[in-house]
């Protein structure tokens, strides 16, 4: 949250009228017969504990055809579903999920958004994978920090082509290093690229550092997404014309104007960006 606001901070004196993201906001709305990506943030964590299997059910029910989860190696290799690097604020356990076996980590609870325990535990990849086949598209967010064990991109690489799954799984990163990673191992897989902002007029982004920013960086890349503070018209029509698409995180109220610019959301709550939920057997 710290990185967040100062980002905000940042952007906002360095670019004047951000957040006016549509020039001529009260312009009649462009007409478009698109259908917007819904993406369910961490499962669509205001339905349940983030990154569960109950969440996840819960946001293919309210009709999201893409569920977002995180994931992280444990100290025995098992790919872990969790946001945070460590278990102390999702859980009522402590530690980092690269020091702990998963036999251990399988036996603690889950908090909800109050922070009471549930029955709910923390999944791995092959058990979302497993729930929402046939039923929604995974976006697969890969961290690295200084508490990560190596070879994640490949265990992932390895587990999405185990469930013949590499046509219905996207992955996105802050990092530059874990895109070119999997492309290099599997170019088969869409790939998205995670910012806070890019100021392409100046040629430089943040994604949680400072670097140089140009299209054909990324030509690799199938869609930005992006701070939704940041998704101004300008760089959505720039991205459009090198033929990327733009989406925003996180996105928890309606905002015409943005949903009409922006190709998707990414949303902890579905249910305000659809009309008419789906119904599964989960």
């Amino acid at each position: 949250m710290h990185i967040i606001r100062t980002t905000i901070i940042f952007v906002s004196a360095l670019l004047p009228g951000l957040c006016c993201r549509a020039a001529g906001a009260d312009d009649k709305a462009m007409e478009t017969d698109k259908e917007l990506i819904v993406v369910a943030h961490r499962g669509g964590a205001a339905l349940g504990p983030e990154n569960s299997l109950g969440c996840i059910a819960k946001g293919i029910e309210a009709g999201a055809k893409w569920i977002e989860v995180d994931v992280h190696l444990s100290a025995d290799g098992e790919i872990v579903v969790c946001h945070d690097t460590s278990v102390d604020r999702t859980t009522d356990g402590s530690g980092y999920i690269s020091e702990t076996g998963y036999t251990q980590l399988r036996r603690l609870r889950l908090k909800d958004g109050d922070g009471k325990l549930t029955d709910e535990h923390l999944p791995t990849l092959d058990e979302v994978l497993d729930l929402i086949e046939g039923k929604a598209g995974l976006l697969l967010e890969i961290k690295h920090s200084r508490h990560s064990r190596p070879g994640i991109e490949q265990a992932c690489v390895d587990c999405i082509r185990r469930h013949g799954a590499s046509d219905r799984v996207v992955i996105q990163s802050f990092d530059d290093e874990v895109l070119e990673e999997v492309h290099r191992l599997a170019p088969e897989i869409r790939l998205e690229k995670l910012l806070f902002f890019a100021a392409t007029g100046l040629g430089f982004e943040f994604d949680g550092g400072f670097s140089s920013f140009d299209f054909g960086k990324y030509d690799y890349i199938a869609s930005f997404n992006v701070y939704y503070l940041a998704a101004t018209r300008s760089f959505v029509e720039k991205a459009h014309a090198h033929g990327k698409e733009v989406k925003v995180w996180t996105l928890d109220k309606y905002d015409a104007d943005l949903v009409e610019l922006v190709d998707g959301v990414i949303t902890n709550d579905p249910r305000l960006f659809i009309s008419t939920p789906r119904t599964w057997n989960i």
